[in-house]
């Protein structure tokens, strides 16, 4: 079972994880899209900034969204950005969410195990409706061996319920890790399904400008 998530386990956390390196599925679907030029991304539980900067230093304009206390000026000192226009930031629960912007490119890492059961129907809703025609998404699901999967507060999916979130997608990746490993927390049993997927485009759209292939 994690350690209780109050805003003091994350402001440790984030400070912690700030110098780190991109996550790998990032790095993977960051170079998939290519030049990110004119594109906007959303970080879905953006933490330190790690991977918002990662998505602006490819071209992105970023979406940053997390909740923990210190988020926006965690993600400013992070991503040392020069150009403010190109990066969002929004502290906020995911449960709170309204509506997300439409963008071309949607990264949560990690991020979606901590909607609750009860709410990740609507929260995926979210996600999926923000997806233009052509957009890439990169997530990672939890599974049921997980073992933080006892958790109820928490989302943890079997490989078929994955897939079926991803109907209608056309899926570029779908790995799964069963292994013994570590967390921030202490050492840890990780069931985890890295997908990257994208949103079909239109039968007679013809993609202009932006390499999207």
């Amino acid at each position: 079972m994690p350690t209780a998530h109050t805003d003091a386990h994350w402001a440790a956390y984030n400070d912690a994880q700030a110098g780190g390196e991109v996550r790998p599925l990032c790095g993977e679907v960051i170079a998939r899209a290519g030049d990110g030029a004119g594109h906007t991304a959303i970080d879905f539980g953006c933490g330190a900034g790690v991977e918002t900067r990662a998505l602006l230093r490819a071209g992105w304009h970023v979406h940053a969204i997390d909740a923990a206390p210190g988020t926006r000026q965690r993600v400013l000192t992070t991503t040392e950005v020069s150009d403010p226009a190109r990066l969002t930031i929004e502290v906020s629960d995911f449960h709170d969410l309204a509506e997300l912007p439409a963008v071309d490119l949607v990264y949560a890492g990690y991020s979606l195990h901590f909607v609750h059961p009860l709410a990740f129907p609507r929260v995926w809703a979210l996600l999926r409706a923000s997806l233009l025609p052509g957009a890439w998404l990169a997530v990672n699901f939890l599974g049921e061996r997980d073992s933080w999967a006892p958790d109820p507060e928490m989302t943890f999916l079997s490989e078929a319920s994955a897939r079926a979130l991803l109907e209608g997608l056309d899926l570029v990746s779908f790995t799964e890790r069963d292994e013994e490993g570590a967390a921030y927390s202490g050492p840890k049993h990780w069931h985890v399904f890295d997908v990257i997927a994208r949103r079909p485009l239109p039968k007679t759209s013809i993609p202009v400008g932006h390499d999207r292939s």
